[in-house]
């Protein structure tokens, strides 16, 4: 099933079940008000959704249009968001970009950072950002969201937590990230508020793609409607999401609605192009010496999404503006 929020005014949205061709909607309140709390009760909530998103699929029930433009993420705020690098070959490349070399743990050890999600930004809403100095980045990612997952587990175990699947954007600023990490105590500024696809949807939705801890299917990122990359999210992903949610879970607990992300997803064929800019500038600047693409002026557009063999749209696609904060 694929699950939305729909903008209601109020913080979180209310939960509708989207059919899978994302035409259609109906809202699952009586089971569940907002999808977090289909999540805090999901033993009892998914059987009832699906039973509805079945009976959506089946025309038996009155639904509406789903419009994207009106869902906000999926999880408007989340209780954690962490984020992960799980291409190491994409971290490698954006540290030379900045001059720092790579410890050889990193291609053994999962590199996590924690989010802010007390703000998560919907798939069509405009990025807004104070400068086009700070070095305007996306970065296209997958992430997955866990009900409750326990502290200790193994990376197989941690694979039975995972309910949920969608698209992001990391939004980075790439020019506060070296001074601020200069300081050894991680990112903040350099990470400002994520954007995520307008649904997020469960493993059985991606039938052979999905392997239980790797998605197979290539990222689409579009700049300025000019592709910028489509490398595949399940080649070249050293740390698989059960690695690490393993990873994550070593000293604490997982709340259900954790969103874990894979990092940018990134191929070692340079064909496949990039789903950032940093790592774009940091291939000219082997082949070229210098980087030629520019990061992001206000104006610029980003669409990310991903398909299905038949060429479907699963997630629906993360349509950005960026602009000028007032």
């Amino acid at each position: 099933m694929k699950l939305a929020s729909l903008a209601n005014g109020t913080r979180d949205g209310r939960l509708a079940v989207v059919s899978c061709d994302l035409s259609r909607a109906i809202c699952g309140e009586g089971i569940a008000p907002t999808l977090q709390a289909a999540l805090d009760d999901w033993p009892r909530a998914a059987p009832a959704l699906e039973k509805l998103a079945q009976s959506l699929e089946a025309g038996s029930v009155e639904s509406f249009p789903f419009n994207p433009a009106r869902a906000l993420a999926p999880l408007p705020r989340a209780h954690h968001w962490v984020d992960g690098s799980a291409y190491v070959n994409h971290v490698e490349l954006v540290r030379k970009a900045r001059g720092a070399t790579m410890p050889e743990s990193f291609w053994t050890d999962p590199l996590v950072y924690q989010g802010g999600s007390d703000d998560l930004l919907p798939p069509m809403g405009d990025a807004a950002f104070a400068s086009e100095d700070w070095g305007i980045d996306l970065e296209g990612e997958v992430a997955v969201i866990t009900d409750d997952v326990p502290m200790g587990g193994d990376a197989m175990n941690a694979r039975q937590h995972i309910k949920l699947l969608m698209l992001v954007n990391d939004w980075s600023l790439r020019n506060l990230i070296p001074a601020e990490l200069a300081k050894g105590f991680g990112f903040y500024q350099s990470k400002p508020a994520t954007a995520f696809s307008p649904v997020a949807v469960t493993p059985d939705e991606l039938g052979k793609a999905w392997d239980g801890a790797r998605l197979h299917l290539p990222l689409v990122v579009h700049l300025n409607d000019a592709l910028l990359g489509r490398p595949n999210a399940g080649v070249d992903m050293t740390f698989d999401f059960g690695q690490l949610i393993a990873h994550a879970t070593k000293t604490r607990r997982l709340g259900a609605g954790t969103i874990v992300g894979s990092g940018t997803v990134s191929n070692k064929d340079r064909t496949l192009g990039s789903t950032c800019l940093a790592e774009r500038r940091m291939l000219e600047t082997l082949e070229q010496g210098r980087p030629v693409t520019p990061f992001l002026s206000f104006g610029d557009r980003v669409r990310i999404e991903m398909f299905d063999a038949a060429g479907h749209s699963i997630f629906g696609a993360i349509d950005q503006r960026v602009v000028k904060a007032a």
